[in-house]
């Protein structure tokens, strides 16, 4: 094993947040193949020690990974680099699409081009749920149980509950890894002023979400929806899912997405404090607990009430895809759109981009027919 210098690793990490498409498992694999295996610049043990702190953890597990890695290698520093080389290029490539969004959002070739991308995230985020759960719920009948409530839960009432994710942790925790005693006995509307007000409340609001998440970026979807559409009505249902789109359009983490939000909501300001209040929880989770992570990482409890977190999270993300389905799936042909793009997904090994590209494409046709 050979150590890479800062610069160096610095480099891989710009490179992967810019040209690093497929979501957050492409994006563990890319790691694991590059840093572990070809480079053999950190060793299996480690790469395993902070997949599963990054497992552990909630926010987003690429970049959790990825600061993971920066510490490994130089501590505090390291992490802090590490951070802004994986995150920076995705956040600047997502502001200037949102700026192209806010002054173009009105003319016909933007609204044909996101009428076909919203459908084709639709067909995207189903086949992610669906792999997602089987990939974090498995072959076990407690978190499937979980899975299958909190979808219905979400598709019913278009809403994300925060207090049944801690429930369903407990629960698991009771039934997995019980204590001791237990077992004895609105229309387009961009860019409001960037007030303090309003930006206290985004900073708030993407902290809750930084901080309490688990589970793949696509984990946090059905969160910003609760806070962003319904509970403070910063963003309607179709910019919400062109949000979604953005960030699936873009390589780095999907996360990437309350950048663009952020943007529609408060300008640059508002970008700038929506990933901070994203990304910072992401940072202390890893930088805080690293050190003392041995000691904890194969207690029971510790696995059992993640576990349960991360199937109500999957159950969550497949209900909310009902829910962005009900709003992007209008008529004939986004159905169509929305099925080839899942057809396609499941058939082929096609990456993210080309599909979005391929939805925008057939919005225009549709429209120019019409």
């Amino acid at each position: 094993m050979t150590r890479p210098t800062t610069a160096q690793l610095l480099k891989y990490f710009l490179y992967l947040g810019s040209l690093g498409f497929g979501g957050p498992v492409a994006l563990v694999g890319y790691m694991q193949r590059d840093l572990v295996e070809r480079r053999r610049w950190f060793t299996k043990d480690e790469y395993v020690k902070s997949l599963a702190l990054s497992q552990l953890a909630p926010g987003p597990l690429a970049a959790q990974l990825a600061i993971c890695l920066g510490y490994v290698h130089s501590r505090v520093t390291g992490a802090t680099l590490v951070a802004f080389a994986f995150i920076l290029p995705s956040f600047l490539m997502t502001l200037a699409i949102g700026a192209a969004y806010v002054r173009y959002g009105g003319l016909q070739w933007m609204q044909a081009a996101f009428y076909g991308v919203g459908a084709a995230v639709i067909g995207i985020i189903t086949l992610a749920a669906y792999k997602l759960a089987r990939l974090t719920v498995a072959k076990d009948r407690l978190q499937w149980a979980i899975f299958a409530v909190m979808a219905v839960v979400t598709a019913w009432t278009e809403s994300e509950i925060g207090w049944l994710f801690v429930l369903c942790g407990v629960i698991a925790v009771v039934v997995a890894a019980p204590p001791a005693w237990l077992r004895r006995s609105a229309p387009v509307c961009f860019a409001a002023a960037a007030t303090p007000d309003l930006l206290a409340q985004l900073l708030w609001f993407f902290t809750k979400a930084g901080a309490f998440v688990f589970g793949s970026g696509l984990a946090i979807v059905p969160f910003l929806y609760g806070g962003v559409v319904q509970e403070y009505g910063w963003l309607n249902d179709k910019q919400f899912l062109d949000a979604v789109a953005v960030a699936m359009l873009t390589p780095g983490p999907i996360v990437i997405t309350v950048a663009f939000i952020g943007y529609l909501v408060a300008s640059v300001p508002g970008a700038v404090v929506a990933g901070i209040g994203m990304f910072l929880p992401v940072y202390l989770f890893v930088v805080i607990p690293f050190p003392w992570f041995d000691r904890i990482s194969g207690n029971a409890r510790v696995k059992a009430f993640v576990g349960g977190l991360t199937a109500a999270a999957s159950g969550a993300i497949a209900g909310a895809c009902v829910v962005l389905a009900r709003r992007a799936v209008i008529d004939v042909p986004t159905l169509i759109i929305a099925l080839a793009a899942l057809g396609v997904s499941l058939k082929f090994k096609v990456p993210e981009p080309v599909l979005i590209a391929a939805g925008a494409a057939a919005g225009f046709l549709i429209f120019s027919l019409r």
